[in-house]
């Protein structure tokens, strides 16, 4: 028989429902996350106070930065780079509300594939 207690759940913290994004830890700090979409500096800068304190939440958000900094150069191609730069601006929106709520929500299309192909990044 199993004498080990079942876990306590804080009063009133329910789980979140399934299909949610995770959501940081309320201890998590959530300012690499956000600093990261701030422009190219702000993401050199989320990268330093990255890598003096890791979070799962801040190495996410970078990924997802990485990600749409990169998919940027594609705007170099003529005849797509308005149809794409304004797809890249409503993606950025998207994830950077998705880093002041504090949630690992990646950006639709591409933000799977993002932390697929960078997910050793920033660990």
């Amino acid at each position: 028989m199993d004498s080990t207690p079942p876990p306590v759940t804080p009063a009133g913290a329910a789980a979140p429902p399934p299909g949610m994004p995770p959501v940081a830890a309320a201890t998590e700090d959530k300012t690499v996350a956000i600093v990261a979409y701030l422009t190219l500096l702000g993401f050199i800068a989320a990268i330093i106070i990255h890598s003096n304190k890791k979070t799962q939440l801040g190495a996410f958000h970078l990924r997802q930065t990485l990600g749409l900094f990169l998919t940027g150069i594609l705007m170099v191609i003529p005849l797509l780079n308005i149809l794409i730069g304004i797809c890249l601006f409503i993606l950025w929106i998207m994830g950077l509300i998705s880093a002041i709520q504090g949630q690992m929500k990646p950006v639709p299309l591409v933000g799977p594939l993002y932390q697929k192909w960078f997910g050793s990044a920033f660990n």
